[in-house]
């Protein structure tokens, strides 16, 4: 039986807020099967006790001494009571000692760290967001110092193992030193294998890097997340303070709004638990972190690839081109969190900025010039076979040109284009002319094709005009004395 107050809130978890029945019962500590029946209900009945006597009434000032001596469960008291002449059922004795057997709640320990000793680690989640024109879902790594409670927030839309320690490598690098260990929860990035009574199979990958940065490994006991509780509070903090209400249009904005929070709300606040600002007890612990190493850790995973006949490689839908002359060779592909690098054994041969969009083809413009090359090469050599066809003497022509010309190529093309406007043979002809006036150019073979082209007019025959006015012309005799005076003079 359940009271009235009760009765509303289960209304209100299931209505309104969207609740099962498990979660309703965690939230209000009944039972299951008592949120389950008050479901169906549509208003409040409360129920009169009965007064009719049980089978168990003798027995039960013996059944709560037992339980305040020790937790016996209902089987033990069970067969206790069976001993003392107890007729009822097992059921019986059990719904009763549900009943008055005081609620327990678990204890935990409170944990205490030195100045950088232990930071702890863990992933949120929360919705999507959009990467270009992808929806992906958005991820957050979040490592909080256990001392000082100085809290590295970064937002990643994959939750493999180069985000992982590259988010881990930021941290760091936030912090400005490494802590003594690390706690994670047995995510498959950090453990691969847990096995009670054994000591965790750590991930190989993430073991090297913890040694390269020289920090111990702490696996959480298997369903106890208490005992990561400051990041477990840490990742609920970003998701209420940072999160709750925010519009992220894109993903691109989030990472440098998180970094303005960091600094100006989350780690100057007044911690909770410490009651005072994370900077604050940070500048005490950031002396004890151990230094960072001379070289980060190479995060990268890495694969083997063979690029395409388009001379591309593919990673996550997308498709990143290489130099040309490595179309159809594997290759060995570096994916970073940020970047891709693809290698001929040692050799790096091309670099990409790594996109979380997706089937978008991206292309270095240096990439496709050996092949672009090789065909103008073809098309070169096209063009001078054509050219030699035109004469016996083209290569002759040919090598006057590159005697006089700094690019006979560029020539060699025009001639050939002449040849299909004016002939070859109209070619050829003006090249055996060129030979004899010496003049070794496309513009001379221009200039002779288009004289040849021109042929004179022929003139045209006489017409007299019809007009008699002009038919009649008196025509004076000539003046022989003239030339009667030049023989005399002779």
């Amino acid at each position: 039986m359940i009271d009235y107050e009760n009765f509303c809130k289960i209304k209100k978890l299931h209505e309104q807020d969207g609740l099962n029945a498990s979660q309703i019962a965690g939230e209000l500590g009944l039972d299951q099967r008592t949120v389950v029946k008050w479901f169906i209900e549509e208003r409040y009945r409360s129920r009169k006790k009965s007064n009719k006597a049980s089978i168990l009434d003798p027995f039960k000032a013996e059944i709560g001494r037992m339980i305040e001596r020790h937790p016996y469960t209902a089987t033990q008291i069970f067969q206790y009571l069976q001993e003392m002449s107890f007729q009822g059922s097992y059921n019986t004795v059990k719904r009763y000692v549900r009943k008055i057997r005081p609620k327990r709640s678990p204890a935990f320990l409170k944990l205490a760290f030195a100045p950088g000793e232990c930071a702890q680690v863990d992933w949120g989640s929360f919705g999507s967001v959009n990467v270009g024109e992808t929806a992906r879902r958005l991820s957050f790594f979040v490592m909080v110092l256990c001392y000082s409670r100085l809290l590295y927030v970064e937002f990643t839309v994959s939750q493999t193992m180069e985000h992982w320690l590259a988010c881990h490598q930021h941290a760091f690098e936030f912090f400005g030193g490494v802590p003594g260990r690390i706690m994670v929860d047995n995510l498959k990035s950090a453990v691969l294998r847990r096995i009670v009574g054994q000591a965790p199979v750590f991930n190989p990958k993430y073991l090297d890097f913890s040694r390269h940065y020289g920090f111990d490994i702490t696996a959480c006991n298997v369903r106890k997340g208490n005992e990561k509780g400051i990041v477990e509070s840490g990742v609920g903090y970003v998701k209420k303070n940072l999160l709750g209400g925010l519009d992220i249009q894109d993903f691109s904005h989030i990472n440098p709004a998180c970094r303005l929070w960091l600094d100006s709300i989350a780690n100057v606040r007044i911690h909770g638990e410490t009651k005072k600002k994370p900077t604050e007890l940070f500048v005490e612990e950031k002396s004890r972190l151990q230094a960072l190493p001379l070289y980060p850790y190479d995060i990268a995973t890495i694969s083997q690839v063979r690029a395409s006949s388009q001379f591309r490689v593919s990673l996550d839908t997308n498709r990143y081109s290489v130099p040309a002359e490595y179309a159809g060779t594997q290759l060995t592909l570096k994916a970073y969190s940020d970047r891709l690098c693809l290698y001929l054994q040692e050799k790096l041969v091309a670099r990409h900025d790594r996109s979380y969009d997706r089937h978008k083809d991206f292309e270095d413009p240096d990439h496709p010039k050996p092949l672009l090359a090789q065909r103008r090469k073809a098309k070169d050599q096209l063009i001078m076979r054509r050219f030699l066809t035109l004469s016996s003497r083209a290569s002759e022509y040919h090598q006057a040109l590159e005697a006089k010309r700094m690019n006979p190529l560029s020539h060699v093309r025009k001639i050939v284009a002449l040849s299909e406007i004016y002939s070859p043979e109209a070619v050829t002809r003006a090249m055996e002319d060129a030979f004899v006036f010496q003049a070794f150019s496309s513009e001379y073979i221009a200039n002779l094709l288009e004289q040849k082209a021109r042929t004179p007019k022929e003139p045209g025959a006489l017409h007299l005009t019809r007009r008699e006015d002009l038919l009649d012309i008196d025509v004076e005799p000539p003046d022989m004395s003239i030339y009667q005076a030049g023989k005399e003079d002779d």
